[in-house]
Protein backbone atom coordinates (compact mmCIF):
# COMPACT_ATOMS: atom_id res chain seq x y z
CA UNK A 1 0.00 0.00 0.00
CA UNK A 2 1.22 3.27 -1.50
CA UNK A 3 2.39 6.02 0.97
CA UNK A 4 1.35 9.73 -0.23
CA UNK A 5 2.65 12.98 1.10
CA UNK A 6 0.28 15.75 0.78
CA UNK A 7 1.19 19.49 0.84
CA UNK A 8 -1.27 22.19 1.11
CA UNK A 9 -3.53 19.79 2.28
CA UNK A 10 -5.70 22.15 4.62
CA UNK A 11 -6.42 23.82 0.72
CA UNK A 12 -9.97 23.25 -1.13
CA UNK A 13 -7.91 20.62 -3.26
CA UNK A 14 -5.93 19.25 -0.94
CA UNK A 15 -9.24 18.10 1.12
CA UNK A 16 -10.87 16.61 -1.37
CA UNK A 17 -7.57 14.90 -3.01
CA UNK A 18 -6.98 13.19 0.31
CA UNK A 19 -9.94 10.64 1.24
CA UNK A 20 -9.68 9.59 -2.12
CA UNK A 21 -5.94 8.58 -2.24
CA UNK A 22 -5.90 4.56 -2.04
CA UNK A 23 -3.45 4.00 0.88
CA UNK A 24 -1.87 5.81 4.06
CA UNK A 25 -2.21 9.43 3.33
CA UNK A 26 0.28 11.96 5.70
CA UNK A 27 -1.64 15.57 4.60
CA UNK A 28 0.95 18.88 6.48
CA UNK A 29 0.29 22.42 6.10
CA UNK A 30 3.03 25.45 5.70
CA UNK A 31 3.48 24.91 9.57
CA UNK A 32 5.25 21.66 9.03
CA UNK A 33 6.66 22.11 5.22
CA UNK A 34 7.10 25.79 3.69
CA UNK A 35 7.92 25.53 0.62
CA UNK A 36 9.96 29.20 1.44
CA UNK A 37 12.21 26.98 3.13
CA UNK A 38 14.14 24.14 1.86
CA UNK A 39 14.90 22.02 4.56
CA UNK A 40 11.61 21.52 6.44
CA UNK A 41 10.54 20.15 2.64
CA UNK A 42 14.00 17.96 3.01
CA UNK A 43 13.19 16.98 6.79
CA UNK A 44 9.68 16.14 6.13
CA UNK A 45 10.08 13.51 2.94
CA UNK A 46 13.07 12.07 4.98
CA UNK A 47 10.95 11.50 8.25
CA UNK A 48 7.51 10.34 6.35
CA UNK A 49 9.21 8.25 3.42
CA UNK A 50 6.42 8.62 1.08
CA UNK A 51 6.17 6.74 -2.58
CA UNK A 52 4.26 9.89 -4.06
CA UNK A 53 4.46 13.10 -2.75
CA UNK A 54 1.39 15.44 -3.64
CA UNK A 55 1.95 19.59 -3.93
CA UNK A 56 -1.44 21.58 -3.46
CA UNK A 57 0.26 24.15 -2.12
CA UNK A 58 1.06 27.11 -4.02
CA UNK A 59 0.94 30.70 -3.91
CA UNK A 60 -2.21 31.79 -5.86
CA UNK A 61 -3.18 35.70 -5.61
CA UNK A 62 -2.50 36.27 -9.19
CA UNK A 63 -2.96 40.39 -9.08
CA UNK A 64 -0.72 40.55 -5.46
CA UNK A 65 1.93 38.45 -7.63
CA UNK A 66 2.76 41.79 -9.65
CA UNK A 67 3.76 44.00 -6.86
CA UNK A 68 5.26 41.05 -5.06
CA UNK A 69 6.97 38.57 -7.75
CA UNK A 70 9.68 37.38 -5.24
CA UNK A 71 7.04 36.03 -2.96
CA UNK A 72 5.57 34.32 -5.83
CA UNK A 73 8.86 33.25 -7.54
CA UNK A 74 9.97 31.68 -4.13
CA UNK A 75 6.94 29.60 -3.39
CA UNK A 76 5.69 28.17 -7.41
CA UNK A 77 8.90 28.26 -8.81
CA UNK A 78 12.22 27.71 -6.46
CA UNK A 79 10.25 26.24 -3.10
CA UNK A 80 9.08 23.58 -6.78
CA UNK A 81 12.50 23.13 -7.20
CA UNK A 82 13.82 22.51 -3.44
CA UNK A 83 11.00 20.00 -3.35
CA UNK A 84 11.70 18.47 -7.25
CA UNK A 85 15.16 18.31 -5.65
CA UNK A 86 14.12 16.39 -2.68
CA UNK A 87 12.00 13.58 -4.09
CA UNK A 88 14.24 12.77 -6.64
CA UNK A 89 16.63 12.37 -3.96
CA UNK A 90 14.10 9.93 -2.07
CA UNK A 91 12.96 8.22 -5.18
CA UNK A 92 9.23 9.74 -4.44
CA UNK A 93 6.95 10.57 -7.51
CA UNK A 94 5.99 14.36 -7.86
CA UNK A 95 2.70 15.44 -8.35
CA UNK A 96 2.50 19.06 -9.26
CA UNK A 97 -0.42 21.19 -9.81
CA UNK A 98 0.24 23.94 -12.34
CA UNK A 99 -1.95 26.85 -14.18
CA UNK A 100 -3.83 27.36 -17.63
CA UNK A 101 -2.30 30.77 -16.50
CA UNK A 102 1.11 29.97 -18.31
CA UNK A 103 -0.67 30.33 -21.17
CA UNK A 104 -2.14 33.96 -22.62
CA UNK A 105 0.62 35.32 -24.76
CA UNK A 106 -1.74 34.05 -28.01
CA UNK A 107 -4.55 36.41 -27.64
CA UNK A 108 -6.49 35.24 -30.61
CA UNK A 109 -6.01 31.30 -29.86
CA UNK A 110 -9.54 29.86 -30.38
CA UNK A 111 -8.56 26.02 -29.94
CA UNK A 112 -8.35 24.39 -26.62
CA UNK A 113 -4.39 24.22 -25.68
CA UNK A 114 -2.25 20.88 -26.04
CA UNK A 115 0.06 19.68 -23.45
CA UNK A 116 2.94 20.41 -26.62
CA UNK A 117 1.71 23.45 -27.21
CA UNK A 118 4.41 26.70 -26.37
CA UNK A 119 3.16 28.57 -23.09
CA UNK A 120 3.84 31.76 -23.03
CA UNK A 121 2.35 33.72 -19.55
CA UNK A 122 1.11 37.46 -19.61
CA UNK A 123 1.56 37.73 -15.77
CA UNK A 124 3.97 37.14 -12.97
CA UNK A 125 2.04 34.58 -11.39
CA UNK A 126 1.90 32.90 -15.26
CA UNK A 127 5.35 33.17 -14.97
CA UNK A 128 5.78 31.67 -11.85
CA UNK A 129 4.14 28.79 -12.48
CA UNK A 130 5.68 28.03 -15.50
CA UNK A 131 9.08 27.91 -14.23
CA UNK A 132 7.56 25.58 -11.45
CA UNK A 133 7.05 23.12 -14.22
CA UNK A 134 9.82 23.38 -15.96
CA UNK A 135 11.83 22.87 -12.22
CA UNK A 136 9.66 19.60 -11.95
CA UNK A 137 10.30 18.13 -15.11
CA UNK A 138 13.61 18.82 -15.40
CA UNK A 139 14.95 17.69 -11.83
CA UNK A 140 12.31 14.86 -10.56
CA UNK A 141 12.38 11.70 -13.16
CA UNK A 142 9.20 10.31 -11.76
CA UNK A 143 6.50 13.37 -11.99
CA UNK A 144 3.11 14.30 -12.94
CA UNK A 145 2.41 17.64 -13.62
CA UNK A 146 -1.03 18.68 -13.85
CA UNK A 147 -2.18 22.20 -15.54
CA UNK A 148 -5.85 22.85 -14.53
CA UNK A 149 -8.31 26.14 -14.14
CA UNK A 150 -10.43 28.07 -11.90
CA UNK A 151 -10.66 25.73 -9.11
CA UNK A 152 -13.48 25.72 -6.88
CA UNK A 153 -14.88 23.46 -4.09
CA UNK A 154 -16.80 23.18 -0.84
CA UNK A 155 -13.39 23.38 1.30
CA UNK A 156 -13.16 26.53 -0.37
CA UNK A 157 -16.02 28.22 1.00
CA UNK A 158 -14.27 29.39 4.44
CA UNK A 159 -10.32 28.87 2.89
CA UNK A 160 -8.50 31.81 2.32
CA UNK A 161 -9.66 34.02 -0.80
CA UNK A 162 -12.87 31.32 -0.85
CA UNK A 163 -13.73 30.66 -4.46
CA UNK A 164 -15.18 32.35 -7.40
CA UNK A 165 -18.71 30.82 -6.21
CA UNK A 166 -18.39 31.77 -3.14
CA UNK A 167 -17.57 35.08 -4.15
CA UNK A 168 -20.78 35.64 -6.61
CA UNK A 169 -23.40 34.47 -3.46
CA UNK A 170 -22.05 37.01 -1.05
CA UNK A 171 -21.86 39.79 -3.83
CA UNK A 172 -25.26 39.14 -4.93
CA UNK A 173 -26.06 39.49 -1.12
CA UNK A 174 -25.12 43.18 -1.13
CA UNK A 175 -27.78 44.01 -3.97
CA UNK A 176 -25.16 46.23 -6.20
CA UNK A 177 -25.12 45.44 -9.52
CA UNK A 178 -22.91 43.08 -10.72
CA UNK A 179 -20.30 43.37 -13.51
CA UNK A 180 -18.26 40.58 -14.31
CA UNK A 181 -15.78 39.83 -17.03
CA UNK A 182 -16.72 38.37 -20.05
CA UNK A 183 -13.96 38.31 -22.29
CA UNK A 184 -11.85 35.67 -20.86
CA UNK A 185 -13.05 32.24 -21.64
CA UNK A 186 -11.81 29.11 -19.73
CA UNK A 187 -13.05 25.55 -17.74
CA UNK A 188 -13.84 26.46 -13.82
CA UNK A 189 -13.21 22.82 -12.77
CA UNK A 190 -14.64 21.55 -9.16
CA UNK A 191 -12.04 20.24 -7.24
CA UNK A 192 -14.08 17.37 -6.57
CA UNK A 193 -13.75 15.99 -9.73
CA UNK A 194 -10.04 16.78 -10.38
CA UNK A 195 -9.44 14.53 -7.19
CA UNK A 196 -10.83 11.79 -8.57
CA UNK A 197 -9.04 12.03 -12.03
CA UNK A 198 -5.57 12.82 -10.48
CA UNK A 199 -6.39 9.58 -8.50
CA UNK A 200 -7.21 7.75 -11.73
CA UNK A 201 -3.72 9.16 -13.34
CA UNK A 202 -1.56 8.78 -10.55
CA UNK A 203 -2.18 5.02 -10.48
CA UNK A 204 -0.34 4.69 -13.60
CA UNK A 205 3.17 5.26 -14.76
CA UNK A 206 2.85 7.49 -17.58
CA UNK A 207 4.61 10.03 -16.14
CA UNK A 208 4.48 13.77 -17.71
CA UNK A 209 2.66 16.56 -18.39
CA UNK A 210 -1.23 16.38 -18.67
CA UNK A 211 -4.48 18.95 -18.65
CA UNK A 212 -7.26 18.11 -16.45
CA UNK A 213 -10.25 20.36 -16.14
CA UNK A 214 -13.85 20.01 -16.30
CA UNK A 215 -15.02 19.87 -19.96
CA UNK A 216 -16.82 22.39 -22.19
CA UNK A 217 -16.01 26.40 -21.88
CA UNK A 218 -17.44 29.44 -20.60
CA UNK A 219 -16.73 33.21 -20.35
CA UNK A 220 -16.73 34.10 -16.53
CA UNK A 221 -19.79 36.41 -17.17
CA UNK A 222 -21.35 32.56 -18.32
CA UNK A 223 -20.08 30.90 -15.38
CA UNK A 224 -21.79 33.91 -13.44
CA UNK A 225 -25.00 33.72 -14.31
CA UNK A 226 -25.39 29.79 -14.73
CA UNK A 227 -24.19 29.92 -10.55
CA UNK A 228 -27.14 32.17 -9.72
CA UNK A 229 -29.52 29.88 -12.70
CA UNK A 230 -28.99 27.05 -10.40
CA UNK A 231 -29.04 28.55 -6.88
CA UNK A 232 -32.22 30.30 -8.09
CA UNK A 233 -31.51 33.55 -7.12
CA UNK A 234 -32.51 36.47 -9.38
CA UNK A 235 -29.78 38.60 -9.94
CA UNK A 236 -28.95 41.82 -12.20
CA UNK A 237 -25.48 41.30 -14.01
CA UNK A 238 -23.94 43.40 -16.56
CA UNK A 239 -21.22 41.87 -18.73
CA UNK A 240 -17.51 43.95 -19.06
CA UNK A 241 -14.08 43.81 -20.43
CA UNK A 242 -11.03 42.71 -19.06
CA UNK A 243 -9.97 46.07 -19.31
CA UNK A 244 -13.31 47.61 -17.65
CA UNK A 245 -12.57 45.64 -15.19
CA UNK A 246 -9.00 46.76 -14.66
CA UNK A 247 -7.31 44.10 -13.19
CA UNK A 248 -3.49 44.89 -11.80
CA UNK A 249 -2.29 40.89 -13.57
CA UNK A 250 -3.32 40.39 -17.25
CA UNK A 251 -5.41 37.16 -18.10
CA UNK A 252 -5.21 34.81 -21.12
CA UNK A 253 -8.20 35.48 -23.40
CA UNK A 254 -8.60 32.20 -23.80
CA UNK A 255 -7.03 28.99 -22.04
CA UNK A 256 -9.66 26.14 -22.35
CA UNK A 257 -7.31 22.91 -22.15
CA UNK A 258 -7.45 19.79 -24.11
CA UNK A 259 -7.77 16.64 -22.41
CA UNK A 260 -6.64 14.28 -24.93
CA UNK A 261 -3.35 13.22 -23.33
CA UNK A 262 -5.21 12.02 -20.44
CA UNK A 263 -8.51 10.16 -22.35
CA UNK A 264 -5.66 8.29 -24.05
CA UNK A 265 -4.40 6.40 -20.84
CA UNK A 266 -8.34 5.24 -20.99
CA UNK A 267 -9.93 7.34 -18.69
CA UNK A 268 -12.73 9.51 -19.77
CA UNK A 269 -13.00 12.89 -20.15
CA UNK A 270 -14.34 15.17 -16.49
CA UNK A 271 -17.76 16.04 -16.69
CA UNK A 272 -18.89 19.07 -18.38
CA UNK A 273 -19.17 22.06 -16.49
CA UNK A 274 -22.73 22.64 -15.84
CA UNK A 275 -22.98 19.66 -14.58
CA UNK A 276 -19.94 20.00 -12.11
CA UNK A 277 -21.29 23.28 -10.75
CA UNK A 278 -24.91 21.86 -10.12
CA UNK A 279 -23.27 19.30 -7.92
CA UNK A 280 -21.06 21.87 -6.22
CA UNK A 281 -24.13 23.73 -5.26
CA UNK A 282 -25.98 20.42 -4.62
CA UNK A 283 -23.31 19.88 -2.25
CA UNK A 284 -22.41 23.09 -0.53
CA UNK A 285 -26.31 22.54 0.52
CA UNK A 286 -26.04 19.95 2.23
CA UNK A 287 -22.64 20.79 4.08
CA UNK A 288 -24.66 23.90 4.84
Amino acid sequence: MARYLVLGARGQLGRDLCPRLPGEVIGVGRDRADLTEPHTVQAILKETQPQVVINCAAYNFVDRAESEPEVAFAINAFGVRALAEACAKEDATLVHFSSDYVFGLKSHRVGPWKEKDAPGPISVYGSSKLAGEYFVRALCPKHFVIRTCGLYGVWGAGGKGGNLVETMLRLQKTGKLLRVVCDQVCTPTYTADLAEAVVKLIGTDKFGLYHLTNSGSCSWHEFALRIFTLAGIPVTMEPISSTEYGAAARRPSYSVLDHRAYCKLGFPALRRWPEALAAYLQERTQRM
